[in-house]
């Protein structure tokens, strides 16, 4: 691809998609805590909070909120959907904010972005969860961003690591489709990428270890990351590394690591040294 920006016939279709499993581990000890912590992750991951988070993402990647649905769930989870466009929608056009929060539905719209509605979105899904018995508690965020067009979700990639500083987290980009330049020509990716690692900034290159499986001819990567340092006090919860016994805080660490383990390589192992 060259630099210069393609001569389109008519609208780019090129359907780009960032998506985002993100992971959260901790360890409360009583199952009144393990109660205290999802409710603690409900909270600070409500509906509500979650849309301001996909709002600032709609600004990063200049893209235009048609649409909000969101709700909270019982017992627990949360979930937030946005219709954007890349045009600006005039505002006689897209009804009040009550209208659009509370509505799935987009309403009248112009027809420069009626067709690609159904492309562009953004959307979290969250789901706080733990083990029965051992004391291990999992919150992960799915989130999708995915657009047609100019704008790029890439440019959000850093804002949604740094908000949400997993522990864990296994991303996919891919790009979908084609579109045509003016001489009929079509492009299947309309920008150079070898790795979702080159548009990640360097404190975070620095602060996790990753891999990369990429499928070059079908425009999909994939890249997973773990935190490279582990410091037992950030995964308790209401308490201290230095309150626990040493024979008894060898336990929990290796509860937390096994689970961070199986997250990242994606399957279940009998034990963790």
């Amino acid at each position: 691809m060259t630099e210069d920006r393609i001569k389109l016939y008519g609208f780019n279709n090129l359907t780009k998609s960032l998506c985002f499993n993100l992971y959260d581990i901790c360890y409360a000890q009583s199952l009144v805590e393990r109660k205290e912590y999802i409710k603690y992750i409900d909270d600070e991951y409500s509906a509500d909070r979650l849309t301001a988070i996909l709002s600032d993402v709609a600004d990063i990647i200049g893209a235009t909120i048609l649409n909000v649905a969101k709700q909270d769930y019982e017992p627990q989870g949360a979930s937030v959907t946005m219709l954007i466009a890349e045009e600006p929608v005039p505002p006689e056009l897209r009804g009040s904010e009550s209208e659009r929060e509370q509505s799935a539905a987009p309403g009248p719209l112009p027809n420069t972005v009626i067709g690609h509605l159904d492309k562009s979105h953004i959307t979290v899904h969250t789901y706080p969860e733990q083990h029965p018995d051992n004391g291990i508690s999992t919150f992960r965020a799915d989130i999708d961003v995915s657009t047609c067009g100019r704008i790029s979700p890439l440019r959000a990639l850093n804002y949604l690591i740094h908000r949400f500083n997993p522990d864990i987290a296994c991303i996919d980009y891919r790009v979908r489709g084609f579109t045509r330049d003016i001489d009929g020509n079509k492009y299947f990716i309309d920008h150079d990428i070898n790795s979702i690692q080159d548009f990640i900034s360097k404190d975070t290159i620095n602060r996790y270890n990753m891999y990369d499986v990429n499928v070059y001819q079908e425009n999909l990567f994939c890249t997973r990351m773990t935190l490279r340092d582990f410091d037992l006090d950030d995964y308790l919860f209401h308490i201290s590394a230095d309150d626990i016994r040493p024979s008894k805080k060898k336990i929990i660490m290796d509860k937390i690591k096994t689970e961070m383990a199986e997250i990242f390589s994606g399957r279940n192992l009998k034990s963790f040294n």
